[in-house]
């Protein structure tokens, strides 16, 4: 197994692929101390204020002098970035080669869309009624049975005393959720006297089929268990029809996402991802990748990958939009690693940045779209979003995202609707864990498997999971929402 990692030519700093004891020697440097996993040892000295570089790309600046060996971290390094940016475009697109398409066992629907899951879905419009669509779910398992593969309910506590944009997100979110090709049917309940009015979801929604998304108002029944029971039933009937057939890969959607990231997470599993999307995107298939604050400070990344100025130009309002929301809540753009990402290795925003942005791959931008908004280009799509797990892998779902991609340095159980599939950076999570972890990238930083050879094996997994073998999250029923919040609570 390597010691060391120097991750591009330019690079004055690598990334320790194990705990390094001190003394060990790479390049003719000697650690001065113990280097934890994921963390960084200097190669040459380092000025106060001279840059940091890794990626090939400055993600901050010494805080004091740093000598060829010393350990590289929150002690001696500090971030570069502020507030706003202005970008120019300056394209530098490389198209992928195309490449045939695999195949995948889905659920073809009537609309034409492809789902990866037959499920029955129920989507409170209000928290008030979150027990009841509990209580309907565990007492009508004996509907989950020929094609069917689940029945589930997603509780939220909105729905109600909200305003404004907060209202018309939540009401926007629930309504994606509805549409998800995931569901062969949903039931949607409300209890009657709530802000968002069945009127208004009925609008937000837009054509829908009567016979896959039933309504039921609980204060207009006597008995809301009685006639849920009969509505779910008839949501049984209907989805038990769909069975599955194989589909070409170009019509999956993938989203991207890391969380409880680590010093590796940059070097392992968001590259295996990245050439994963590289991958996909050539068979005709599309990505989405999200979270807007783990771009900042690596936004040189993706900018110039848009296929298109108009691309480019709604990308900068994504990042510099959401760097207003920061400072419009008297936060810094840049105090983002958490104490978990620290522990791990990552140092400053612009280090998390551009390990996160890995995800990305190679393939030019061909959309932004916004929170809520439905993936409708092929191909790889930023989406506006937070960096909170449960929020954007709701977003990532709502977006259309059949599977989710989720890597992780430290682990996390949580699961999204969508099919939530877990890739450790490293071997030792994916042994500790092995309960919550789907794919073990660490295998790159073992010197066992190539990135590519990584990206094959993510590639044949997805589509297993694709044709209906469950994630870890699923076999334990870790499934949820959560809803982006802004403004004030009535």
């Amino acid at each position: 197994m390597p010691d060391f990692i120097r991750i591009h030519p330019k690079d004055n700093v690598v990334v320790a692929l194990r705990t390094i004891e001190e003394g060990t020697e790479f390049e003719g440097v000697t650690a001065q101390t113990e280097i934890p996993q994921g963390h960084k040892m200097a190669l040459r000295p380092l000025e106060n204020g001279a840059q940091v570089v890794k990626y090939g790309f400055s993600i901050g600046h010494a805080t004091a002098a740093i000598t060829p060996g010393q350990w590289v971290h929150t002690h001696n390094m500090a971030t570069n970035l502020s507030g706003e940016m202005e970008y120019t475009y300056e394209p530098d697109i490389q198209p992928v080669a195309s490449i045939p398409a695999k195949t995948f066992q889905g659920y073809r629907r009537g609309d034409g869309k492809v789902g990866v899951r037959n499920e029955i879905w129920i989507i409170p419009t209000v928290g008030c009624v979150n027990d009841v669509a509990k209580a309907l779910v565990k007492e009508n398992q004996d509907l989950v049975n020929g094609s069917v593969d689940g029945l589930y309910a997603f509780t939220h506590p909105f729905g109600c005393s909200q305003t404004g944009e907060d209202h018309a997100q939540t009401r926007k979110m629930l309504a994606s959720l509805v549409r998800h090709p995931n569901a062969g049917a949903v039931l949607v309940l409300s209890l009657g006297c709530e802000n968002l009015t069945k009127e208004q979801f009925l609008a937000e929604l837009g054509d829908f089929d009567p016979n896959r998304v039933k309504f039921l108002t609980c204060q207009q029944t006597d008995d809301e268990m009685r006639d849920g029971r009969a509505l779910l039933q008839a949501c049984a009937d209907f989805a038990k029809q769909f069975k599955r057939e194989e589909i070409p890969a170009s019509e999956l959607v993938i989203g991207m996402k890391c969380g409880g990231s680590d010093g590796l997470s940059g070097i392992t599993a968001n590259p295996v991802v990245g050439r994963f999307s590289d991958m996909l995107v050539a068979q005709g298939g599309s990505t989405v990748l999200t979270e807007v604050p783990e771009m900042f400070g690596a936004e040189g990344f993706l900018m110039n990958r848009c296929i298109n100025e108009a691309v480019f130009n709604k990308a900068v309002d994504m990042i510099n939009g959401f760097k207003a929301y920061f400072i419009r809540h008297n936060e810094v753009v840049y105090d983002n690693p958490s104490p978990g990402n620290k522990q791990g290795g990552i140092t400053t925003l612009e280090d998390k940045s551009c390990g996160c942005v890995q995800k990305g791959g190679t393939a030019p931008i061909m959309d932004v779209i916004g929170y809520g908004d439905a993936v409708t280009t092929k191909g790889l799509n930023m989406l506006y979003g937070p960096g909170n797990d449960l929020v954007s892998a709701t977003a990532l779902t709502a977006a259309g995202a059949h599977i989710i991609l989720f890597t992780t340095g430290r682990g996390t159980p949580f699961g999204a609707p969508a099919p939530t599939m877990k890739l450790s950076t490293n071997t030792p999570l994916a042994t500790k864990k092995a309960n919550w972890i789907d794919f073990n990238a660490g295998l790159v930083a073992d010197g066992i498997k190539t990135l590519v050879e990584s990206a094959q094996d993510l590639m044949d997994m997805v589509l297993e999971v694709a044709s209906g073998k469950q994630t870890r999250a699923e076999e334990r029923d870790f499934r949820e929402i959560s809803i982006f919040k802004d403004g004030v609570v009535l």
